[in-house]
């Protein structure tokens, strides 16, 4: 059943009434419109290795499991193709050097980080976008106001999302572990199917946003039980 913050903010999968401390959010489709610079580092790919193009929402539909996913999807015959290795180095170096072109915050997104960090709130972000250009962004937006940005880095053993390393990792730097802070007080907030997945199996509630890559529609037939319509409406959920 979908939930108002106001339901949200009273149930013990909340702390009780004490109010969020740690929000971990996803980083495409929930703090960044990043779609037009992936749709044309995808496309400069295709263009590049003679591959048919695809409209932005055909990527806005592929997006959500990381780059290399969203490559596959994009190549005729996915990983199996024989320039897939090629298309996707140059997808990668195209992106690091054009991720800025286009992207830019949601309206009212810097507003609500700088409230939730004023009010004492402790905020980072976990992507499946390569950690790379995941620190750049979050450097490049939010330098003021995200404290930790964990991107994919499967290399280094830490599985992408929907696993829940990231954000393991990212309430450990925070110190918002549970030998500093009960559990019940981070949420996770995400604009996908992935991000439902990712907080549930990390054992957080999960608030799904609606001005992201997914619709309504989507989120709640993929498990979404609370949705907000604008970013101010996460303040209700942090009262430290």
């Amino acid at each position: 059943m979908e939930k108002t913050i106001a339901e949200v903010t009273g149930s013990p999968s909340l702390g009780e009434g004490l109010g969020v401390g740690c929000f971990i959010f996803d980083l495409d489709g929930t703090l960044l419109d990043t779609l037009g610079d992936l749709a044309a580092a995808v496309n400069f790919s295709l263009r590049t290795h003679g591959m048919p193009e695809h409209s932005v929402d055909d990527v806005r539909r592929f997006v959500g499991n990381g780059v290399r996913l969203l490559m596959e999807r994009a190549v005729p015959g996915g990983a199996q193709h024989p320039l897939f290795n090629d298309a996707f180095a140059t997808f990668r170096q195209y992106y690091l050097e054009h991720s800025l072109d286009t992207t830019k915050p949601y309206e009212g997104i810097p507003e609500t980080l700088a409230e939730l960090k004023r009010r004492g709130c402790r905020l980072a972000v976990v992507s499946n976008k390569f950690q790379a250009a995941t620190e750049e962004l979050v450097h490049h937006f939010f330098p003021d106001t995200i404290a930790v940005a964990i991107g994919e880095n499967e290399a280094a053993g830490i599985r992408k999302k929907p696993a829940p390393d990231t954000v393991i990792e990212a309430l450990h730097r925070l110190g918002c572990s549970s030998s500093s802070l009960h559990a019940s007080q981070a949420v996770y907030v995400g604009d996908s199917d992935v991000d439902i997945l990712t907080a549930r199996n990390s054992n957080l509630p999960c608030i799904s946003v609606l001005w992201g890559f997914r619709d309504r529609h989507f989120l709640l037939q993929h498990g979404a039980t609370t949705l907000v319509s604008t970013p101010a409406e996460l303040l209700q959920v942090c009262s430290l």
